[in-house]
C-alpha cells in the first residue's frame, strides 16, 4: 500500500517551543508511526467500512479536529463509542494515546484478562485537509495502538473524515459520503442514543464533546 504524505495544519503549527510543553517522559516528543509501520502491524480489515463509518458519523456528528473511538464486538457492531475534540497543537501519540485511554475507561470494561482480544478498537478523526497521510495521523495512530494495549482491545482501523471524504488509512478504501461537513445519513440500525455531556474534561489538553 502506497501512502501520500502532506503536512497537517496541526503539525505545522508544531515548533519546538510547542514540542517543550510535553512533559520530559524520557522518550522522544513524538510518537507516531510511519505509514509502513501501521502496514506492517497487521492491523485487521473491517468487512463494512462505510457502514461503520455512516454509523459513528450519525451518533458524533464530528466536525474537524474531533476524534471518534469505538468499540466493535465481533460482529463488528459497535458497542461502545465517544467522541471529543483536540485542544492541543502538538501532534504527540502520547498525548492522544492518554485521552483515547480516558475515553475507553469511562465508556467500556477492558479486556485485560482475555487471553486474547476479543473486541476490537478504531478510531475515526475528522480533519481539514485531504486523505493522505500526515504526521498527525502517526501519531494519532500510534497512540490508538497503546491505548488498544492497555485497555485489553484489539487495535483496528484509522479513518480519516476530511471534506473530500472518508478514507481508512492502510487499506486504500474510502469514498465521498459521509464527510467533513455533509448531513448525516440515515442511522442504519437501532437508534442512535441522546448525547450525553459532562462538565468534567478528559485532559488538560483534550475536551470532550460528546460520548455515547
Amino acid at each position: 500500500m502506497t501512502f501520500g504524505s502532506t503536512p497537517s495544519t496541526a503539525a505545522s503549527k508544531s515548533g519546538p517551543s510547542a514540542v517543550s510543553a510535553i512533559p520530559d517522559s524520557g522518550h522522544p516528543p513524538t510518537r507516531m508511526l510511519e505509514p509502513a509501520e501501521w502496514s506492517a502491524a497487521e492491523i485487521p480489515l473491517l468487512r463494512s467500512p462505510r457502514e461503520v463509518v455512516s454509523g459513528l458519523h450519525a451518533r458524533h456528528r464530528p466536525t474537524p479536529a474531533t476524534a471518534v473511538v469505538a468499540v466493535l464486538d465481533q460482529e463488528e457492531r459497535v458497542r461502545a463509542s465517544a467522541s471529543f475534540a483536540r485542544r492541543s497543537h502538538v501532534a504527540d501519540g502520547w498525548v492522544f494515546r492518554n485521552a483515547l485511554l480516558a475515553q475507553l475507561r469511562r465508556v467500556v470494561p477492558h479486556d485485560l484478562r482475555r487471553r486474547t482480544p476479543v473486541r476490537t478498537a478504531v478510531l475515526l478523526y475528522c480533519r481539514e485537509g485531504d486523505g493522505r497521510w500526515t504526521r498527525e495521523d502517526g501519531a494519532w495512530m500510534w497512540g490508538l495502538r497503546d491505548a488498544c494495549t492497555l485497555h485489553g482491545l484489539r487495535c483496528g482501523a484509522y479513518i480519516t473524515l476530511t471534506r473530500e471524504g472518508w478514507q481508512v488509512l492502510g487499506e486504500g478504501r474510502g469514498g465521498r459520503r459521509p464527510s467533513a461537513g455533509s448531513r448525516p445519513e440515515d442511522f442504519v440500525g437501532a437508534e442512535p442514543p441522546a448525547p450525553s455531556r459532562t462538565g468534567a474534561s478528559a485532559s488538560e489538553l483534550l475536551r470532550r464533546v460528546s460520548a455515547r
